[in-house]
């Protein structure tokens, strides 16, 4: 499996950014402006919690399995695989969303004294450190998640499967 490149992420996140600021614009001269949905925040940092869980679930099982504690119950290289999929996987989608609110909340940035858009800006803002979390939480598990040995034979660009 291939290590997700924070570059990638940065790349995701600024054309989502730079399209959403312009769809924001072209939006608010038909005469409305772009809704940032409260839910938004949430579920990203809810995402970013279950990726954080499973990357210090299996931090510690791994850690179990190299001292060869009696009793250690050991991780499924199946599942390890899975979970470094879905932590890249959320990765990128977070990147994408996370570009997509800070493309609105940037153009919003201009009407601060309406308080609904003050909120929506708010809402947006909250949505990309979010997402940042998201990143950070899934570049944290497949950290966790990469065997020691692939640094040698694979100049470190493979992941647990």
């Amino acid at each position: 499996m291939k290590e997700l490149r924070i570059r990638t992420l940065a790349a995701v996140f600024v054309v989502a950014g730079v399209l959403s600021w312009a769809g924001a614009r072209l939006w608010s001269s038909v005469g409305s402006l772009p809704r940032v949905p409260l839910a938004a925040p949430i579920v990203l940092a809810l995402i970013a919690a279950v990726l954080l869980a499973t990357a210090l679930s299996l931090r510690s099982r791994l850690k179990a399995q190299r001292e060869r504690r009696p009793g250690a119950k050991g991780v499924d290289p199946l599942m390890a695989a899975r979970a470094v999929v879905f932590g890249q996987a959320s990765a990128l989608v977070a990147s994408l969303v996370a570009g997509m609110y800070g493309g609105t909340g940037v153009f919003l940035l201009g009407s601060l004294d309406i308080p609904v858009i003050r909120d929506q800006a708010i809402y947006a803002g909250l949505s990309v450190v979010a997402g940042i979390a998201v990143i950070a939480a899934a570049l944290f598990l497949e950290r966790v998640c990469k065997l020691p040995e692939d640094d040698d034979h694979n100049d470190g660009t493979a992941q647990a499967s």
